[in-house]
């Protein structure tokens, strides 16, 4: 049944279906059919509407505007940890940056380098560092966090497939981090730079930031886009919204060697819940210009 499905995952047009589903998760009419569908995903997939700020469904405008429904004032309280987990989820993997690679699962990984589109200087700065790979459910709140209070110094679109993303692909498809679309988004931060990546996968309608709106895809043909020096400082705190997902899909996190050490408690599979403690800081590292 596993190879059914990755045989299914390479013969699908995965762009063209992830731009439909964007196209219908946008639509407003005819009401009824978007509340009864917004209504059989709240059912299918157990989701938790009293934690949300609006918590009748019918109220959303679309399906988009449920799938990244803020929370209610409260909902997720920020620990006092030096670094707290950027989105409710599940652990995929944790741990170190060995060789300049980074674990997928079991027989399987990817390089640091291709995962941050091919920019060496940059993956030379985790190098003997710390990776967690964060997986959001249908059910998960869909909006992403800073970990850790941070600038911003530049992000770069990558484009890519878009593999499904789950424990079968993770399992079967080389190197999936690393050819999805994404979004690598470079902080500096009071744990040295880190890396906050946003990847795609199938039927993930568009990846958007609080400071630059949807970046992915983008309006323009798919192609690498790099955006350093940013002329507006962007700075935000722990626990501070820094983009979401219209749809699905993982977040990845990178810091420098000595910059964290992971919260004994994260292992493979464990869930993980906005703002709670995820790592201590035990050396501070120079900030970088």
């Amino acid at each position: 049944m596993d190879t059914l499905f990755i045989f299914f995952q390479h013969l699908v047009p995965q762009h063209l279906l992830s731009r439909l589903t964007g196209w219908l998760a946008e639509l407003e009419h005819p009401a009824a059919l978007k509340n009864w569908v917004i209504g059989r995903f709240i059912k299918h997939f157990d989701v938790d509407m009293s934690e949300a700020r609006e918590t009748d469904h019918r109220r959303y405008a679309n399906f988009n505007a449920f799938f990244t429904r803020p929370l209610r004032e409260g909902a997720r309280p920020i620990a006092e940890a030096d670094v707290v987990c950027p989105a409710d989820g599940a652990v995929s993997q944790l741990g170190d940056i060995v060789g300049g690679r980074i674990f997928q699962a079991k027989g399987q990984d990817y390089s640091c380098v291709e995962l941050l589109g091919g920019d060496p200087e940059w993956a030379e700065r985790f190098a003997g560092g710390k990776f967690a790979t964060i997986y959001l459910s249908p059910r998960d709140y869909h909006r992403v966090h800073m970990p850790v209070a941070g600038r911003l110094l530049g992000t770069t679109y990558i484009p890519g497939d878009l593999y499904s993303v789950n424990t079968v692909t993770a399992q079967n498809v080389d190197r999936l981090f690393a050819r999805n679309e994404r979004l690598v988004c470079y902080f500096d931060t009071a744990a040295g730079p880190m890396a906050l990546i946003l990847v795609g996968a199938m039927v993930v309608a568009g990846i958007e930031t609080v400071w630059g709106g949807q970046v992915a895809p983008p309006p323009s043909a798919p192609t690498r886009l790099d955006y350093q020096r940013l002329p507006d400082a962007v700075e935000l705190a722990k626990g501070e919204e820094m983009g979401r997902f219209k749809l699905g899909s993982t977040v990845i996190l990178l810091f420098p060697e000595g910059g964290v050490e992971w919260d004994e408690r994260y292992l493979a599979g464990a869930p993980t819940r906005l703002g709670e403690a995820l790592a201590r800081r035990p050396n501070a590292t120079t900030a970088i210009s």
